[in-house]
């Protein structure tokens, strides 16, 4: 507030308009603020320097001093970089507003657009470390004195566009609003220039405003004229965003955030959810800032079945249009799913109104994204040219899960505005161009830990943001097309997406090509004799000679004598599957019978790029070669041990003879044969086989009965399907490799989150589908060259806890388990020590801290801690800003320092500060799990929709091939090249999303240890002697639970070990 002995007019008006909460309330402040110095609003820099002469008490000072410190700023030039440089801003948004800012500070003349005439978006938006610097640097604080004072850095959209709004007034941006911008005028004549056109009455002044500069921030619905968008489609999604009223009470206070949880990896939580409230998502994220605002992913089996959709349309806008959508039934969907997550300690939840004075609650399409393929323009008309640039979500449409929608867009506005610098110190056109495709190129992969860690140095030259920066990744004449002089004819683009069904020239290995692989690695075999890519392989011998070739040591080539052609060939297919991850597409029937021989090219063609680059030697290939994806391979051996422990869960359960947890822990399971070693000799098959020894197996879908073209097919448990069909039997959710389930009972494959469970032991309950065994790295994963443990016995089991030796029961003391339960997995001492460990000391410095801090004089109950810590910061808004930047100090800088500071109680208690950044680092954690999985599951529904594409050229390719009979032998040659081509671009996605799968199992463990780890506490800071025996049992069978967590992680960490370590021997065997 103004010093209360002040006695100037213009220091009230001046605290009003600091203090205004609304969009008019804030220009009329201006307005009056101005009126009272006889300033007229809009004058550039100069304004600002004569608002700072006439405000200079004490209030005021703390602002100036902020932004005079930006101003100063060498790349500014003291506001004289762009004093000739007319700007034309489109949009009100954070992102234009942030430009326009920028372009101010440069001493452009900036002219801003908006059609709206209020701020009335509550929605909240997660901030990056750099933009909450960046904007406390600007005042932050001082419009707002709540901002990040909470356990997670967040801001509404609305509190952004207002304080954005008083700095850009401040420094002299002129602002209309109710105007829309509809079009550019060109020039009519050598000598005029560029104007907009607008609507519905702009001011004479605003039409007849003449610019150079067009800077566009309209949003995804308004692209200028010129740029072209492509679509990044994936699996429908439907987002649910609602507002509900903030009381701020001390109920409310007390409240956590939910910084993200995912079904990816917490099923658990997903699946309480459907049990209490019918209600199935996908995801839910809770901020609280102006309002309680929750977003969430739902199903659309849900909101059909909950009513809150009338009808299932195949198109989504008609979906989600609001003659589809009952708002009654969406309020009470919403309502619920907030209530169960905040365990309805919210009370009575009311909905915020939006800008039409309606519950703030909508559903929304976030099902496919879009993204200019360029970033800027340059259009010339009678030697007047025009300077056009993207920001927001005109450049890219945000992920929302992803929590990059404001960072990235003010990186853009950033890298805009550099680009408009480089513009007025006469740069060249095409130059300019170049640098801001290069910089544009940069924009999709940036995140909190690929930048500059150093937030503090970040400013408009892009060298203090991004490492490793190239401005010259695209060249001048790459942009060519981007330079458009009107009076000509404009020149194409030529794009570099390639449609995923229209393959390219490029061959990806032509039948010749393959035909000649097949016959060097399988010369020298007795009885093999390969001519062609048909009947030589009908004896089975051919493909039992490549696998041995791949993976020597399974079957000796004297043992295939006298084998039966179906068995051999049963063989080989299976053991291409279980120990080189080559999945089948052709059943063994086929193979012998010829009756399919574009499914044999397809599926030969697979080894042909997964191991075209290994040398041609008698040795072991590793599991890791080029083409080949060991994630495929674990995963495969993840899925079959799945299904074995299940089987023996249900079998024991059926018979009643389950045993308790302690017995199982000591007892060696023997019901079901384990799976011999890769490595052993095998014992070949007998005539009794299932899987793909069917006849016509490949031909029809297991479930649907429908035909199955080639690249159609996926392979399950012996049973071809098309991919659409092989879902979820209760959500229709498509089934991920490691994670789904087939119930023995009825037959149908469930996602693990809808997987019947049979009525288990309360013990055992925690060993359901959610956490499953994983099989550990076997010998033949081992690289070339690296020293290998003992030979394992006949029959040993790959996966731990199958078959092992009896073992026997400890008892450790609390600080061994304290130890325990906070342990970081390194390989055993035998192993070489990898050269470069997969994860950072002071990463797992950190995840040791924020996995164990509870316990070390804090509460044993850390939401409680952190809604204490969140009540305090929200009952003193008004602290210094000094003391909330101290937050910022990076821990990655003293990891072991701050371990030590946090392992003293007292210390904790006496250092408020290191506390409460503890605490936020705990939720920074989470968060980026969160995002991390909606990353992972984005891309995933992407990969699904790239296939299906894929299936739909391959069928007319393979339909051609088969139908065409009197087509030209050169088409028919060209056909089965596209359609390998096809089959290499499928195998390259399946392989793509193994990884991320295996990816979505670490964070699986991950969650479950954290889970585990904090429930181990609860026990451990319990005194001894209060201890029941049953509290000691739990405890027990706790740390047994997370020994086992422990030891799946380890598995995982090996497996990404190992073949990190045998692409290194790779590539130094290339190089040799």
């Amino acid at each position: 507030m103004a010093s209360p002995t002040s006695t100037n007019p213009a220091h009230a008006h001046f605290e009003n308009f600091l203090q205004a909460q609304l969009c008019q309330d804030v220009l009329s402040s201006f307005q009056e603020l101005c009126g009272a110095l006889g300033l007229e609003p809009g004058g550039g820099l100069p304004q600002y320097h004569k608002i700072k002469d006439q405000l200079n008490y004490w209030s005021a000072k703390s602002l100036w001093t902020k932004l005079d410190k930006r101003a100063s700023q060498p790349v500014y030039q003291q506001g004289r970089a762009c004093t000739n440089t007319k700007c034309l801003v489109v949009g009100a948004g954070p992102c234009g507003l942030r430009a326009a800012v920028e372009l101010a500070l440069l001493g452009a003349r900036v002219v801003l657009v908006e059609k709206r005439t209020k701020f009335s978006r509550h929605n909240v938006l997660h901030l990056w470390p750099f933009t909450i610097h960046d904007l406390r640097a600007l005042g932050a604080k001082k419009f707002y004195g709540r901002f990040c004072t909470g356990t997670l850095d967040h801001i509404s959209i609305r509190q952004l566009q207002l304080l954005l709004l008083k700095v850009a007034l401040l420094l002299g941006v002129e602002i209309h609003w109710g105007v829309t911008f509809t079009g550019l005028q060109p020039p009519p004549r050598k000598g005029s220039g560029w104007r907009a056109q607008l609507q519905p009455n702009p001011p004479a002044q605003l039409a007849n405003y003449e610019f150079d500069v067009l800077i566009s921030a309209a949003g995804g619905k308004f692209v200028p004229e010129g740029f072209k968008v492509r679509e990044m489609r994936g699996k429908l999604a439907i987002g649910i965003t609602a507002n509900f009223v903030n009381g701020r009470t001390v109920e409310e206070t007390q409240v956590p955030e939910i910084s993200g949880v995912a079904r990816i990896y917490n099923q658990n939580f997903f699946q309480s959810l459907l049990k209490a409230t019918g209600i199935d998502l996908e995801n839910i994220v809770y901020y609280k800032d102006d309002t309680h605002y929750f977003v969430m992913t739902a199903k659309k089996q849900c909101l059909l079945r909950l009513g809150v959709l009338r009808q299932d349309w195949p198109d989504t806008d008609r979906l989600l249009g609001s003659a589809n959508v009952v708002p009654e039934a969406l309020q009470r969907f919403a309502r619920a799913a907030a209530d169960f997550a905040t365990h309805g300690k919210l009370g009575k939840l009311e909905f915020a109104h939006d800008a039409h004075g309606q519950p703030d609650v909508s559903a929304f399409d976030f099902t496919s994204m879009m993204r200019a393929e360029s970033s800027a323009r340059v259009q010339e008309k009678h030697g007047a040219r025009l300077l056009l640039g993207l920001v927001g979500d005109c450049l890219v449409e945000p992920f929302w899960p992803l929590g990059t929608g404001v960072a990235r867009g003010f990186l853009a506005a950033f890298d805009a505005a550099w680009m408009v610098k480089r513009w007025a110190e006469g740069a060249e056109c095409l130059e300019v161009l170049a640098e801001r495709e290069s910089l544009y190129q940069l924009l999709s992969q940036t995140s909190p830990e690929n930048m500059h860690r150093n937030v503090a140095q970040y400013g408009l030259d892009p060298a203090t943001r991004y490492p490793n920066l190239n401005l010259r990744a695209v060249t001048p004449n790459q942009v060519r097309d981007l330079y458009d002089v009107l009076a000509k004819e404009p020149v194409q683009r030529n794009s570099d997406k390639t449609d995923a069904g229209m393959p390219t020239t490029e061959s990806a290995g032509t039948q010749e090509e393959l035909l000649r692989w097949c016959q060097e690695q399988t010369a020298g075999y007795p009885g093999v004799h390969v001519t062609d890519l048909s009947s030589s392989w009908a004896d089975g011998l051919a493909l039992c000679a490549l696998v041995h070739r791949l993976q020597p040591g399974l079957l000796e080539p004297s043992e295939l004598q006298g084998l039966e052609a179906l068995e051999a060939t049963a063989w080989a297919l299976k053991m291409a599957e279980h120990e080189l991850g080559i999945t089948p597409v052709v059943s063994a029937q086929a193979v012998v019978a010829g009756s399919d021989p574009l499914g044999l090219i397809a599926y030969l063609s697979h080894f042909h790029s997964a191991f075209k680059s290994t040398p041609h030697r008698p040795s072991p290939v590793s599991q890791a070669s080029p083409g080949t994806s060991s994630a495929v391979l674990f995963l495969g051996k993840l899925q079959r041990t799945l299904q074995r422990s299940r089987a023996k869960e249900n079998a024991e359960d059926v018979g009643g003879k389950k045993l308790r947890l302690e017995m199982e822990a000591e007892t060696p399971s023997t019901e079901v044969p384990p799976e011999p070693e890769p490595g052993v000799p095998l014992t070949p098959p007998s005539q009794h086989h299932e899987g793909p020894m069917r006849a016509g197996a490949e031909d029809l879908c297991a479930l649907c009965g429908e035909h199955l073209y080639v690249l159609e097919r996926v392979y399950v448990n012996g049973h071809f399907f098309h991919r659409s069909c092989f879902r979820c039997h209760t959500c229709e959710a498509t089934l991920w490799p490691g994670g789904y389930g087939q119930h023995p009972g009825d037959g149908h494959f469930y996602c693990l989150q809808h997987l019947p469970q049979p009525d288990l032991e309360e013990e055992g309950s925690d060993r359901g589908p959610e956490s499953p065994e994983l099989p550990t790295p076997s010998e033949n994963s081992m690289p070339p060259g690296l020293s290998t443990p003992t030979a394992s016995q006949e029959g040993a089991s790959p996966v731990p806890g199958l078959s092992q030796p009896s073992r026997r029961r400890i008892r450790l003391s609390s600080l061994e388990r304290q130890r325990l339960s906070s342990l970081n997995i390194t390989p055993d001492p035998e192993m070489e020590p990898p050269p470069k460990p997969p994860r950072s000391c002071s990463a797992l410095a950190r995840q040791a801290l924020e996995s164990s801090f509870v316990g070390w004089g804090l509460p044993v109950q850390s939401p409680q801690v952190l809604v204490t810590m969140e009540k305090e910061e929200e009952e003193c808004p008004s602290s210094s800003e000094e003391e909330v930047e101290e937050e910022d100090v990076p821990l990655d800088s003293d990891v072991e320092a701050l371990l030590t500071l946090a392992k003293t109680s007292g210390t904790m208690n006496n250092y408020p500060t290191w506390r409460r950044t503890l605490l936020r680092r705990v939720k920074e954690e989470q968060m980026k799990r969160f995002r991390k999985a909606q990353a992972i599951q984005r891309r995933l529904h992407e990969i699904e929709a790239a296939l299906r594409e894929l299936e739909a050229e391959g069928v007319k390719l393979e339909l051609a091939l088969r139908r065409q009979s009197s087509s030209p032998e050169e088409q028919k040659v060209l056909w089965v090249g596209q359609l390998l081509q096809l089959v290499q671009k499928k195998n390259s996605l399946v392989a793509e999303e193994a990884e991320l799968m295996i990816t979505v199992q670490e964070l699986n463990l991950e969650e479950k240890q954290w889970q585990l780890d904090q429930e181990l506490r609860g026990y451990m800071n319990r005194e001894e002697t209060l201890k029941t025996a049953a509290d000691r049992q739990a405890e027990d069978q706790v740390l047994r639970k997370l020994v086992d967590v422990i030891n799946q992680r380890d598995a995982l960490i090996r497996l990404q070990e190992d073949r990190r370590l045998s692409e290194l021997a790779l590539g130094t065997g290339a190089q040799g």
